[in-house]
């Protein structure tokens, strides 16, 4: 069961996917992406091959500490996320060796079915009312939208007042029946955050995400003393080692790991092991791929405290292809009443149409973030 080769394929609208294959013939899929850099992750799995190839692909832990301690510097979301895709690869080959399901080998299922939220609206916020009466039409129970476009430092009552009225129409088309996340996307700064949370709050919503990028996290237990809105945040920090220091802190009521960015199943699965014993929920960051959904579904299906999972299909992301383009069977993420029903195939449970990856990576992408600029051409957060 040594690993023989890996290959990566750079696919729209903005992925990289990873195939490794045992000398036994298993294969295994994973998605290690940061993206905009996807050229720089590959560049990284390619390193770590040199490591890979011939390795027992069984030896899932051993590796992770491998990659993770043997390069002396660590961490951060390149190297973190070639780690989580390798990773990821890693259990579906061993899922498929056994013939169950990666969750059945963590633990087990503890729950049949997880609940799964939509996006609506794109980066700056319009005509999301229609949108969130659509996906709840279709059977969502939850939507997730971005709070605001861009915002200065200390900006205006009219910008407030802008997100105010877009969350007041979407609360106004769906009722209180419907969750309603709102992303501000670390786009907003702290003095802004509190006045943003506050005019908010009436509007009930499900969780406020990124309320302040990660690297000020402190601020969010001064955030979380004002408002009665479980404060979300996790999708751009890695391993356990930066979850530990969150948790500590206090100030986070849902943590949201990326497994392709955060270390892969089994470290996500120990981040949110560290999260119960805080009384810390989890929902996935996933805006991804499907190998990234399939992954943070068997993360899901063995997590007590998974209570909502993140997912890219129609994101505004999607231009050219999406999530399902790349599977064999579309049934898979059927999504019913607002959840999918638990993966039974092995490994992540799903069956990559490596046809249709083989024909898209000759076509590959150059995705990159947006930048943007403030009304007086200082640089914004996007």
């Amino acid at each position: 069961m040594k690993i023989r080769s890996m290959e990566l394929f750079a696919v729209p609208p903005r992925w990289l996917f990873l195939k490794v294959t045992t000398d036994d013939g298993l294969v295994g899929w994973g998605e290690p992406i940061v993206e905009g850099k996807a050229a720089t992750v590959r560049a990284a799995v390619e390193e770590m091959a040199d490591y890979l190839v011939g390795r027992d692909a069984g030896r899932i832990e051993d590796i992770w500490q491998v990659l993770y301690r043997g390069g002396f510097y660590r961490g951060g979301p390149v190297l973190t996320s070639a780690i989580s895709g390798i990773e990821q690869a890693l259990w579906d080959i061993k899922g498929k060796r056994f013939g169950v399901p990666a969750y059945e080998l963590l633990g087990g299922a503890v729950r049949d079915k997880m609940r799964v939220y939509a996006w609506i609206g794109g980066d700056r916020p319009a005509e999301t009312a229609a949108a969130a009466k659509e996906k709840a039409e279709a059977g969502y129970t939850a939507v997730k939208m971005n709070g605001t476009a861009e915002m200065e430092w200390i900006d205006s009552n009219a910008k407030i007042e802008q997100a105010v009225a877009n969350i007041a129409a979407v609360r106004d088309a769906v009722g209180y029946d419907i969750g309603i996340g709102i992303d501000f996307h670390g786009r907003v700064h702290k003095g802004m955050a509190k006045a943003l949370i506050k005019e908010l709050e009436p509007f009930k919503p499900m969780f406020i995400e990124e309320p302040v990028l990660p690297e000020n996290n402190e601020a969010l237990l001064e955030l979380a003393r004002m408002t009665t809105v479980p404060i979300a945040t996790g999708e751009r920090m890695y391993t356990r080692w930066d979850f530990k220091r969150l948790l500590a802190s206090g100030g986070v009521d849902i943590i949201q790991p990326d497994l392709s960015h955060a270390g892969g199943i089994w470290e996500v699965r120990k981040i949110a092991a560290m999260a119960e014993a805080y009384d810390v929920a989890v929902a996935p960051h996933c805006p991804l791929g499907p190998i990234a959904l399939a992954a943070s579904l068997q993360l899901d299906f063995c997590t007590p405290n998974a209570f909502i999972q993140e997912q890219s299909l129609g994101i505004h992301y999607n231009q050219g292809s999406d999530l399902l383009d790349y599977v064999e069977d579309k049934s898979v993420f059927a999504y019913e009443n607002g959840y999918v029903a638990r993966l039974e195939g092995p490994g992540l449970g799903i069956e990559v149409n490596e046809a249709k990856v083989r024909e898209m990576a000759a076509i590959g992408h150059r995705w990159r973030n947006p930048v943007w600029r403030n009304a007086d051409g200082s640089l914004a957060e996007w």
